[in-house]
């Protein structure tokens, strides 16, 4: 009978082996179920990242516009769009720098019948106060974006309510009301900022579709196969009143819209009266 020795640099080269195998296996089984995860849609995040201008991107690989499913673990969530069964959608206007194609919209506005919803920075308040009267006139909705356009996830709760106080004084003293709607800058928000904004009476809103219409290499006919293709009851469309290509597409938008039975209803409209709540996806529904 053979007799085998085993030597301790042997049995050390074998445990190693060994090992190595057994990370081998892991690292597969776990790349299989990220895989899956991936394939099955669960995993897909769409938080929006700030940069400079207020131009809102998102993370790479990730469909636009898609709300983060993982955002059901955030306690506070902001109303990206609203669970309604009638037709109603609301058109949003962001207004933080110039004013030169405000004009145009206020008229195509009227020209539709359709009243907006225009989020105000305070910096355009102070510029252009005649186009804020005009917006407010004109019978559209206007929310608070902000007196100075700051990453409201960088700065202190007292500081969140003065930048929201303090620009609905500035509206007030034109218009004669203050705001109950409100949008932060570059979309960037947390649990902190959510709990600030509705501290002060405010309802913090997102969207579910955005036409990205900052970007100027985007045509007018990207800009409406992005809008329809996700459009439906409900929904929050976000646009900018200096949009590169909004003298293009904004007229076609409505028509689409309204030919296939969606009615244009400011946000305050828009949102559910009585219980309600918001759930993974940002949607607000009734309890």
């Amino acid at each position: 009978m053979k007799i085998f020795v085993i030597t301790k640099r042997t049995l050390i080269i074998a445990i190693a082996v060994l090992a190595a195998a057994v990370a081998v296996v892991c690292v597969a089984l776990a790349a299989g179920k990220c895989a899956n995860r991936e394939d099955d849609g669960k995993e897909i995040s769409a938080q929006f990242y700030p940069v400079i201008d207020n131009k809102e991107i998102e993370a790479d690989n990730v469909e636009e516009n898609e709300v983060n499913v993982l955002a059901g673990f955030k306690k506070e969530l902001p109303v990206y769009s609203v669970d309604r069964s009638d037709k109603k959608i609301a058109l949003t206007i962001d207004a933080a720098w110039d004013a030169d194609k405000t004009p145009f919209i206020l008229e195509t506005l009227a020209k539709y019948n359709v009243k907006a919803t225009f989020f105000l920075c305070g910096v355009w308040v102070k510029a252009y106060p005649d186009q804020v009267k005009a917006i407010f006139d004109a019978g559209h909705s206007i929310g608070n974006h902000s007196l100075s356009h700051p990453h409201m996830t960088k700065i202190s709760q007292d500081a969140i309510e003065k930048e929201i106080s303090s620009l609905d004084d500035l509206i007030e003293k034109i218009t004669g009301k203050r705001t109950v709607l409100f949008r932060a800058p570059f979309g960037e928000y947390n649990d902190d900022v959510i709990r600030a904004v509705r501290s002060t009476g405010h309802e913090p809103i997102q969207w579910d579709i955005d036409t990205i219409d900052w970007k100027p290499e985007r045509s007018a006919n990207t800009i409406l196969e992005t809008v329809f293709k996700k459009l439906d009851d409900g929904s929050i469309i976000l646009c900018h009143n200096n949009g590169y290509k909004i003298e293009e597409y904004l007229p076609t938008l409505i028509e689409t819209a309204q030919a296939n039975g969606f009615a244009f209803v400011t946000v305050d409209e828009l949102l559910l009266d009585g219980e309600t709540f918001i759930d993974a996806n940002g949607v607000q529904k009734a309890k």
